[in-house]
């Protein structure tokens, strides 16, 4: 069996990957109104002519990167629900995001978080698709905190814990702080462990 040649599209595509790849890094470390189109063409090694094949606007790039995370996201949230085999195991992989992106977070802050409040800023029409990064995590973790039988305060504690964990990444930045993070980490996975009993306790009843 002799295998096929690669197609126009398949270098084209992958190309345009490689665009979205840097422009996600670019507009998460600098943020989205200082990176240029010259700046990601530069990192990707396209000529602006080039460049303007795959995308005419920086917009059409931002739905491109919104569209990459939403993505990423999603096969995260998938690998936890795989790997974990309960809510409380579930939940505590969120937590422990903030650990292991640390030295991301301290220098950059939270990538969902600042790209929606610079949108917010800016007046930006793409700031509700932004946003649904948010509603993402906010969905996924109700979820597990009403399979620990939390009822109607699933929600709730979802968005508590989001706050939490946003204000984390914003002192983390603010500060530079790694042992901060590692504190308030302590303190998110205790305050889950007595969610956790109350709720069984409440379920049981």
């Amino acid at each position: 069996m002799t295998s096929q040649a690669p197609t126009k599209a398949e270098p084209n595509t992958r190309t345009r990957e490689r665009i979205v790849g840097v422009a996600d890094r670019l507009f998460y470390e600098r943020g989205y109104e200082h990176t240029s189109f010259a700046d990601i063409a530069a990192e990707v090694g396209l000529s602006r002519g080039n460049f303007y094949y795959h995308f005419k606007t920086k917009d059409e790039i931002l739905d491109a990167v919104i569209e990459r995370r939403r993505g990423n996201t999603n096969a995260m949230l998938d690998t936890w629900a795989v790997e974990a085999d309960t809510p409380v195991e579930r939940i505590r992989r969120f937590i422990q995001m903030m650990v292991m992106n640390g030295a991301r977070i301290r220098k950059h802050g939270c990538p969902v978080g600042s790209l929606c409040t610079e949108l917010a800023k800016l007046e930006h029409p793409a700031l509700p698709r932004a946003s649904v990064l948010f509603t993402l995590f906010r969905e996924w973790l109700g979820s597990q905190f009403a399979l620990l039988g939390a009822g109607h305060e699933a929600d709730k504690l979802a968005m508590h814990l989001l706050a939490r964990s946003q204000g984390i990444a914003t002192l983390a930045n603010a500060f530079d702080d790694e042992r901060f993070i590692h504190q308030e980490v302590e303190q998110l996975l205790k305050w889950l462990h007595t969610v956790s009993v109350s709720s069984r306790s409440a379920k049981g009843k």
